[in-house]
């Protein structure tokens, strides 16, 4: 699928906005009442090792409290994913991992510095006894490691050196690691013991997490492949590197699907079923068809071309929220680069209203779908405009005078904006410096 990186997440839809303000605030207000837990508990905190200790304390209830909001961001909550939006999603999870690793941390050195200080003994002494005579933290420090090595792959340097199929199964470890630790968290924590009450709610936050992510990410997919059976129809080679993959099922219509929109999906049984990789719809979708299409970017996606007619697909969607819902007129502009123009395409058919597209890619034979695009725009009386290498491969003006000049009511379009992460971060900002509102810039990022 193709990505936009500019480090900001496109404005919700009227209902995502409500909730992109709010669901954060529910989070920072449950931080307060786990603050406030550990307030009602101390009675006051005496000299090093005491304060030490308190802050150690304080540190594991947050990050406690993080592990559970990490683990429900990664459910895949339709109503997050598809009004508020998949990257903005994606950003809330990486800042809660952020926060659950500096608490960790924070947590062990504290708690063990504290505890030292107490006893006046070694830190390495103090360790060696709370790790294996301590209740439950054995299964603790396992689950320690894991978060730690969860956070490790997740660093971009790592990310970039490994495959994304290590990456996801080590990311996967997460749901482990958060169960491990959670039961020293009830055993040794002071907070917990002879308070009923505040034990129960901490139950009742995690099993509702737990929930989320066996309906959404196991129940909900096991029923849409159940109920569609969806199966490859056939591939087509669009442009060098990039083909399209038809996929056949039952009462597709059903899923919901929209323009813009994108599945995650596995191929069963072509060496491909390991991981779940987003595609984004090429097509506006039928009641028995759907269509992406792929660049050769990875192992993955470079694997699609081999798939075979009949090859079982498991999908789950859709999300995103780069639909026809965000337009705030009745004029757009989609801009596209690469393979960005997959999601793009099936706006380009669908969209309300005066459209127009401009196509970035290095060279004519590098346009893949641009015969369907042209015969969009002749049907639909719409425009497409290409943005290509000059004959010594230089780069075309896309500045943000250069977009005056060619639209000189930019700023009153709806801009739909795909592509690479450069790509994407260069043109926002030259929208931005056109005048064109933030409110009127439409993406989503997809770097997980």
């Amino acid at each position: 699928m193709a990505t936009v990186d500019t480090r900001r997440a496109a404005p919700p839809l009227p209902v995502g906005r409500f909730l992109a303000g709010a669901v954060p605030a529910a989070l920072w207000a449950g931080a307060a009442g786990v603050l406030a837990l550990w307030w009602a508990d101390t009675a006051s905190v005496v000299g090093t090792a005491g304060g030490l200790t308190g802050a150690g304390r304080i540190c594991g209830l947050l990050c406690g409290y993080a592990c559970a909001v990490l683990v429900g961001l990664m459910a895949r909550v339709p109503a997050l994913e598809t009004r508020v939006g998949s990257d903005r999603v994606a950003r809330w999870h990486a800042m809660a991992g952020r926060y659950t690793l500096c608490l960790l941390v924070a947590h062990v050195a504290l708690i063990l510095a504290g505890y030292a200080a107490q006893d006046h003994a070694s830190l390495w002494h103090e360790t060696v006894i709370v790790v294996l005579d301590y209740p439950d933290m054995l299964k603790a420090t396992a689950g320690t490691v894991i978060l730690l090595a969860v956070g490790i792959t997740s660093a971009r340097a790592v990310r970039r050196r490994t495959s994304h199929e290590f990456w996801y199964y080590v990311h996967l470890l997460t749901y482990a690691a958060v169960f491990l630790a959670f039961f020293h968290q009830l055993t040794l924590g002071d907070e917990f013991n002879g308070r009923p009450v505040a034990t129960a709610l901490w139950y009742a936050l995690y099993l509702g997490v737990t929930a989320l992510v066996l309906w959404f990410r196991v129940l909900t997919p096991v029923r849409l492949n159940r109920r569609h059976r969806l199966r490859v129809d056939s591939v087509h080679r669009e442009a060098p590197g990039v083909y399209s993959v038809l996929v056949r099922g039952r009462r597709l219509d059903e899923l919901g699907a929209r323009p813009g929109q994108f599945f995650r999906w596995r191929f069963l049984g072509a060496g491909l079923g390991r991981t779940s990789t987003p595609y984004s719809l090429s097509a506006p979708p039928r009641p028995d068809l759907l269509r992406i299409t792929v660049k050769a970017l990875g192992d993955h996606s470079a694997a699609v071309a081999l798939l075979r007619p009949g090859t079982r697909v498991w999908a789950e969607g859709p999300y995103g929220s780069l639909t026809a819902d965000r337009a705030t007129g009745h004029r757009s502009l989609l801009i596209a680069a690469g393979v960005g123009i997959t999601p793009l395409r099936a706006l380009f058919e669908t969209l309300p209203g005066e459209v127009t597209l401009l196509y970035r890619a290095r060279g004519a034979e590098d346009l893949a779908l641009a015969g369907e695009l042209e015969e969009i725009a002749r049907r639909r009386g719409a425009r497409v405009l290409y943005a290509l290498n000059g004959p010594r491969g230089e780069r075309p003006d896309l500045t943000a005078r250069s977009l005056r000049t060619a639209f000189p009511a930019l700023r009153d379009h709806d801009v739909y904006l795909c592509g690479p992460p450069g790509f994407a971060r260069d043109l926002y900002e030259a929208l931005r410096a056109a005048g064109v509102p933030d409110r009127r810039i439409h993406h989503e990022s997809f770097e997980l």
